[in-house]
């Protein structure tokens, strides 16, 4: 797999705003797709990751806005891995409009790793190892 995961998209209806232009709080949601499916195309399936105890809880995030997204429109949501810790992961990602190629967002999230009583701990072995070699 590419350090870099690609996930296409449409904008629904419910995603916009009176004017037609998604509402500024989705562009995160887009990012949790990304990263989720990412992760899933990598085999480090989120679900099973918390069934096994451990939570990835968002601990940062930071978006910066370039052009809109409107009703309809096909986006690309690119998701890289930026940075492998003992207890946190960063993405990084860029929203851009499928069709033209103009960025519409660029963002990154700081996951930490947590246990079921909302403690840090540190990422499965299993899963820091894949997440490390493909980082390598």
């Amino acid at each position: 797999m590419s350090r870099v995961h690609v996930e296409l998209l449409r904008v629904r209806y419910a995603e916009t705003d009176q004017m037609g232009v998604v509402y500024h709080a989705n562009y995160l949601i887009w990012c949790d797709i990304g990263r989720t499916e990412y992760l899933k195309a990598l085999g480090a399936n989120y679900a099973e990751l918390e069934r096994s105890g451990t939570m990835l809880a968002v601990s940062e995030a930071s978006i910066r806005y370039h052009a809109p997204a409107r009703y309809d429109e096909s986006i690309r949501v690119e998701t890289t891995l930026r940075d492998i810790r003992s207890r946190a992961l960063t993405f990084d990602y860029v929203i851009t409009h499928a069709e033209s190629g103009t960025r519409l967002a660029t963002a990154n999230t700081v996951l930490v790793s947590l246990d079921r009583g909302g403690r840090p701990t540190k990422l499965p072995a299993e899963t820091r190892a894949l997440l490390e070699n493909l980082n390598a």
